[in-house]
């Protein structure tokens, strides 16, 4: 039997508010999170959704309004700035654009932070050669940031994110500047980095893709609140907020085309083989569907992601294509536009 994990982020009532009175912009509204030890824990939003004040709350480059920040047992607002700065050293941060010093060699970068500790030099860029060879660039030793390519830049940036030995990563928008094949690439070294270190990682994204690739739960925030928090699988599968909706399913206004058409969402979550699921049903009920989205990936044999297709006009052959569906172990729900999905008419 699994112990439940130790919470080692915890927010109470996080709130963030610039500027005053009749300029006052609310950021954050009444957040509560928790985060446990060793997770992958996903935040998303549309931009201005708050998610980035949210993580620079974190760590604490944004003091809050009011509420809490915890993080590993300290309450960071009650820290002296010198307490503070310690602290953040078991926080490491990357970000969108990589923020790498130019006119240093990778492993000058990686060493940066420890300089700043006071460490020795010598055990410095032992620790800094370990880290290029963690995140793959142990050939790059002494090559400059404009030598390196997007994806290269941002693993020496995970690397001396993780100089100083962090408990916990935050990723803000990590992958945002990257091409699919090197955001696969960054995902699976984090994935790896989680699985080696048990470090916690909290990755802020727009992109529910990179969610769904990652994260085993997730909180949504919508205009500066959180609007659903659990699960990934769970979430994807049936998402209760609007904006979770939108995030899972962004090409509503294709099935919103379809009016007065049946059309059904078929969720795959790794439970069922990587097989040709909508081709058998055809050929089983000899009768047509209409794909409308289709956004699926074989992992290991196993079938993730999502379709849209439009059902036949038929009540009872759609019926039972639905139950077919479900029977194969999938998630089946058909879409009613200005209903269950708030199709975009």
């Amino acid at each position: 039997m699994t112990t439940e994990k130790q919470v080692i982020i915890r927010l109470e009532n996080l709130s963030k508010t610039y500027g005053s009175k009749g300029n006052a912009v609310h950021a954050l509204s009444d957040i509560n999170l928790d985060i446990r030890e060793g997770e992958i824990f996903g935040i998303i939003g549309l931009s201005g959704a708050g998610k980035s004040t949210l993580v620079r709350c974190i760590n604490y480059l944004e003091r809050p309004t009011s509420g809490s920040v915890c993080v590993d047992g300290q309450v960071l607002g009650e820290l002296t700035n010198r307490q503070l700065n310690e602290a953040r050293r078991s926080i490491g941060m990357i970000f969108q654009q990589f923020n790498l010093l130019m006119q240093k060699t990778t492993v000058e970068n990686i060493c940066f932070p420890l300089e700043i500790a006071k460490v020795p030099k010598d055990k410095a860029r032992a620790r800094a050669i370990e880290l290029l060879e963690l995140v793959g660039l142990a050939d790059k030793v002494n090559s400059y940031p404009s030598q390196l390519s997007g994806g290269q830049k941002q693993r020496v940036a995970i690397a001396r994110a993780l100089a100083t030995n962090p408990k916990v990563l935050l990723c803000d928008e990590a992958t945002s500047a990257l091409d699919p094949a090197s955001t696969r690439s960054i995902l699976a070294l984090l994935k790896d980095i989680n699985a080696k270190l048990g470090i916690t990682i909290v990755i802020i994204t727009h992109e529910m893709s990179v969610i769904e690739e990652i994260c085993q739960r997730v909180a949504i925030i919508d205009k500066s609140r959180i609007a659903e928090c659990g699960n990934v699988r769970d979430i994807f599968a049936k998402p209760t907020s609007s904006i979770a909706k939108t995030l899972v399913l962004p090409h509503q206004r294709s099935a919103g085309q379809m009016l007065n058409k049946k059309c059904c969402r078929i969720v795959f979550d790794g439970q069922s083989s990587f097989e040709p699921v909508i081709a058998n049903m055809i050929l089983d009920f000899k009768a047509p569907v209409n794909i409308i989205f289709a956004n699926t990936q074989n992992i290991d044999g196993k079938a993730f992601g999502q379709i849209v297709v439009q059902l036949p006009d038929d009540d009872k052959v759609a019926g039972q294509m639905l139950q077919y569906l479900r029977d194969k172990g999938l998630t089946a729900e058909e879409l009613i536009a200005g209903a269950n999905w708030e199709v975009d008419e």
